[in-house]
């Protein structure tokens, strides 16, 4: 059907397509920075955390294209509940996110200036870590008392299709697919105050079988992920932290038919959080593309606020 189109249609087609794709990598967490995510916490601890990101930049295509100044402006409320947990005597973690996307984005198409708008739920995010190297699980006592050690741990993302997704349509919110992280993390004291943190995974994804219009397959190449950060202690539970990302592959096709659109791109951000009693606490974060072959070069700004209680067992009654 699109062999037939016009030029001025196809290179329309290809915006909408490219525009797609953004849409569906934003959500796939390749992106993330997120320094001490593999911190030893006391069992029995969760965590509600309410978010807001803010995304604005412009997407990085092919030159030869007739197709430019492709921007856009994404605003991701979240809810999120973080649970952790004595597993087999390591500390281990779960955690569920569900993001809300409002989002706008509008390109050239030779002479025609073209743009959409889409709002709704996007994907549901699942996690679980765990610490199986320097952190044996404990009580909020036991972890003050202990010192500083080497951590190692492992973690698994999930997507779920669960997000807004219509297979007659170019835009959507949810891909339509699932898609699955495993990753390797080590986290590295240095005296009273520094941490450093390295991570390394693999996004893998499943088909997207309904893809537009609704009968094609959309399929992507595995990503490897890597995340590298330095934090400081100012005081307890107040720290800073720069980081950095790079992330590679993610090739995509449809019908087996492939895109020219391989990443291979770097991200710098900084993080702060900052204590607002012995429950609560706000984390801010920005980070912008540093080298971006293809794909989105985004500016991002991310306000979090946590709350954190840990429930205790009750003492039997005599």
């Amino acid at each position: 059907m699109i062999y037939h189109l016009t030029n001025s249609l196809k290179y329309l087609y290809t915006f909408w397509i490219i525009v797609t794709f953004w849409f569906a990598r934003s959500n796939a967490m390749a992106q993330d920075l997120d320094p001490r995510a593999y911190v030893r916490v006391p069992v029995n601890l969760n965590i509600i955390i309410t978010g807001y990101s803010f995304m604005t930049g412009n997407v990085v295509t092919d030159a030869s294209l007739p197709i430019k100044n492709i921007n856009a402006k994404v605003q991701l409320p979240s809810l999120a509940y973080v649970r952790s947990f004595n597993l087999l005597g390591l500390t281990a973690q779960a955690l569920v996110a569900l993001p809300y996307c409002w989002a706008q984005a509008s390109g050239e198409v030779g002479e025609k200036i073209t743009s959409i708008n889409r709002s709704g739920f996007s994907d549901l995010r699942l996690r679980f870590s765990v610490l199986f190297y320097g952190a044996p699980a404990g009580t909020l006592e036991e972890i003050k008392n202990a010192p500083r050690k080497t951590l190692l741990g492992f973690s698994l993302n999930l997507i779920a299709p669960s997000g807004q997704f219509f297979p007659d349509k170019l835009i959507n919110l949810g891909m339509n697919r699932w898609a699955i992280r495993p990753e390797l993390a080590i986290s590295q004291p240095f005296g009273k105050n520094w941490l450093v943190d390295v991570y390394s995974g693999i996004w893998f994804f499943s088909d997207n079988t309904s893809f537009y219009p609704g009968n094609s397959t959309r399929s992507q190449d595995p990503m490897l992920s890597l995340q590298g950060h330095i934090s400081y202690n100012i005081r307890p539970f107040l720290w800073v932290a720069l980081n950095t990302t790079y992330y590679v592959g993610g090739a995509t096709s449809i019908n087996n038919v492939y895109n020219d659109d391989r990443q291979s791109n770097t991200r710098i951000g900084v993080t702060a959080a900052v204590p607002l009693s012995k429950h609560s606490s706000i984390k801010f974060s920005a980070s912008t593309g540093a080298i971006v072959r293809s794909g989105q070069d985004f500016t991002t700004y991310s306000l979090g606020y946590n709350y954190s209680w840990i429930k205790r067992k009750q003492k039997p009654i005599d």
